[in-house]
């Protein structure tokens, strides 16, 4: 993976630009740090060292921690990530997990540190969000954390298209690339639906002010991360529940469409059976058997197949 350095950004009015080194009121991101970059962290900037190792743990749920003694504030938030993979059936095939990001809080500085890139720091970085603001600490914390809950959305509405557009297919064709699509659709809802409860949790504790200090005009963006979470976690719900019906519907067809298959086979057995029947009665060294030439039995085979034939197409045996 390639190295990225650590990067210092700070608001300059209402433009947050790049800068050389830390500043009071400054933001400093760090992204998949190197060794000397964590020791840079702990040693030059103060960050405790089990803050670092716990952002940088990709097993990591979402969870406060607070440090009375150094006044920092660990906030690692799980956050939705899209990546391509290549399996045996589809080389673009998308697949959505989660990641943990943390933010510490401390004196003079707001950290995140994440083990991957990702679009959220990138959005902050780039200028993509109205009112950044580095000095605000709590208020960079929140709009973070509304880019992330609003990418959730994002990737929700994707999970539901491509899904949508997969049971298209499976109509068409039962293959086992459409079913090993929905199988990783259904297994990135269940890791949104289980990343999201706990950054509900998280927000919950955020919103009672004693592990950060919360400001009268942060309120109405707290409220809507709140909104956005609660929206993205009943989507998550309502979506799985669909492809979980949809899953079990196809399962069913297959199922159905096999025993469809077996009963034609069968039917065709018996009638290819009554030739063989009746060939062997006469294919017997034994005398006093009626008409005994090639043409008998011949013929009695083809009208006792016809007949067999007609009374299956009846009963809706071949179908």
């Amino acid at each position: 993976m390639e190295v990225i350095m650590l990067e210092f950004y700070k608001t300059f009015g209402t433009e947050t630009k790049k800068i050389d080194k830390p500043e009071p009121g400054s933001w400093i991101s760090a992204i998949a740090p190197t060794e000397e970059e964590k020791n840079y962290l702990i040693e030059e900037m103060g960050i405790l060292p089990e803050f670092v190792k716990s952002s940088l743990d990709a097993e990591e749920s979402s969870h406060i921690d607070y440090d009375e003694d150094y006044n920092q504030t660990l906030v690692i938030v799980d956050y939705p990530s899209a990546e391509e993979v290549e399996d045996g059936y589809d080389k673009n095939m998308l697949q959505y997990t989660t990641l943990p990001l943390g933010i510490v809080i401390m004196k003079g500085y707001v950290v995140t540190i994440s083990l991957y890139e990702n679009l959220n720091i990138d959005d902050m970085a780039q200028g993509r969000i109205k009112g950044v603001n580095t000095d605000l600490k709590t208020r960079f914390l929140l709009l973070l954390l509304l880019r992330i809950s609003q990418r959730y959305l994002i990737y929700l509405r994707q999970i539901d298209r491509i899904s949508s557009r997969t049971e298209q297919r499976l109509h068409k064709s039962m293959q086992n690339k459409e079913l090993i699509q929905m199988l990783g659709l259904e297994k990135s809802l269940v890791y949104f639906s289980t990343s999201l409860k706990t950054d509900e949790i998280t927000l919950n504790k955020i919103m009672r002010g004693k592990a950060i200090k919360l400001y009268d005009e942060d309120q109405d963006l707290l409220d809507d991360v709140l909104i956005e979470i609660h929206q993205a976690i009943e989507m998550c719900n309502i979506y799985s529940n669909i492809l979980s019906g949809t899953m079990d519907a196809f399962a069913s067809v297959i199922s159905n469409n096999l025993n469809i298959v077996m009963k034609v086979l069968t039917v065709i057995t018996i009638v290819m059976a009554i030739p063989n029947i009746i060939f062997s009665f006469y294919g017997m060294n034994v005398a006093g058997l009626p008409f005994p030439q090639w043409w008998f039995p011949t013929g009695l085979a083809i009208v006792a197949c016809i007949i067999a034939t007609i009374i299956f197409i009846k009963k809706d045996m071949f179908h």
